[in-house]
């Protein structure tokens, strides 16, 4: 079996980076492993974007799977700086879903497009033969705003405090605690621990907040590949050193039990809703005070040095590049049937 989820840097770099199509002056920021948006400008405004599939798990309840699905699509655009702004979507729906469920799908889109102030540009809708759950289409998120608000990837400075919020493997807990509870051989409280990480797989008011509080260098999701992820790209992506104290990293309740059932690592599975950041040194504790005010737990977690790559408690660590999380998932997938 071919692994599953994104593709490894290896891969991008072979197939798709040479072949990007027509070079435009007016892209500022194009593809790159690891990178979770593209920039261009247009009038003087720059335009942020993000594509993302549509990932919908019906087991979830319709209402919290669209929630999940819809700050998918934000969270990449979000960690740009700017607020999202507009959304196109596409939506590859399996013959099965009724016009209730998919009512519920949308009227959640439009509830929590609503609040960010998003607005839906165009889109498509169908059922088609084939389409299946969970991927049931794709979406392209944008966030409209000034050149010098965005924060690019690649902006992290030796001097730079790293940031990280909520701490490792929060979106593996979320879903796999809630998809196979049944399953779960642990004490209760300790279940219905991992099953409120759901509700924490969201960076964008994350994101959105830091910005606003500081001088924010570089933002990054810890999506497929986790923390330990998260830190090497950001680490390419600048041409830097990260040096990370892993105990001064936060884990919410019901992560390490979790992981350790669902026998993945903590550090290297899928955490969406985890933001990681460098921040002018002057700034970090303004930002933390911030992150604290909105409830969203974080702490210091090393700094940004000269050089490249990770280290974590004096030793350097690798990308994951297979994630966990999708190999759990199946294999406890055959177990419910």
């Amino acid at each position: 079996m071919e692994n599953l989820g994104k593709v490894d840097r290896t891969f991008f770099e072979e197939y798709i980076y040479p072949h990007l199509g027509a070079e435009r002056d007016d892209v500022t920021l194009s593809p790159q492993h690891g990178v979770d948006f593209g920039v261009f400008e247009v009038g003087g405004q720059a335009v942020a974007t993000a594509t993302d599939p549509i990932f919908i798990m019906p087991s979830l309840g319709f209402e919290r799977a669209a929630w999940f699905a819809f700050h998918i699509i934000m969270s990449d655009v979000a960690v740009s700086g700017l607020t999202p702004t507009h959304l196109a979507v596409d939506f590859n729906l399996p013959p099965e879903i009724t016009d209730e469920e998919f009512e519920t799908i949308w009227q959640t889109f439009d509830r929590e497009a609503k609040e960010l102030g998003v607005g839906v540009v165009t889109g498509h809708t169908a059922r088609y033969a084939g389409c299946n759950y969970p991927m049931v289409g794709g979406a392209n998120a944008m966030a409209v705003g000034d050149p010098d608000d965005i924060v690019r990837p690649n902006g992290a400075r030796p001097g730079d405090r790293v940031l990280l919020t909520k701490g490792p493997a929060v979106e593996a807990t979320g879903l796999l605690s809630i998809q196979f509870e049944e399953l779960m051989e642990l004490p209760e409280e300790t279940v219905e621990d991992a099953k409120e990480r759901f509700y924490d797989m969201s960076p964008v008011a994350d994101a959105l907040v830091a910005a606003d509080a500081g001088n924010v260098t570089a933002m990054h999701d810890a999506t497929e590949g986790g923390v330990y992820g998260a830190l090497v790209e950001m680490a390419r992506a600048g041409g830097v050193h990260l040096y990370v104290s892993q105990d001064s990293i936060p884990v919410l309740p019901g992560v390490l039990e979790a992981c350790e059932f669902f026998d993945i690592d903590t550090w290297s599975s899928i955490s969406e809703g985890t933001l990681l950041l460098s921040v002018a040194p002057e700034d970090a504790d303004s930002v933390l005070s911030a992150l604290e005010q909105a409830d969203i737990p974080a702490a210091d977690i090393g700094e940004v040095r000269e050089g490249d790559g990770v280290t974590v408690d004096g030793e350097r660590i690798e990308h994951p590049e297979i994630d966990p999380f999708w190999g759990a998932f199946e294999e406890f997938m055959e177990r419910l049937e």
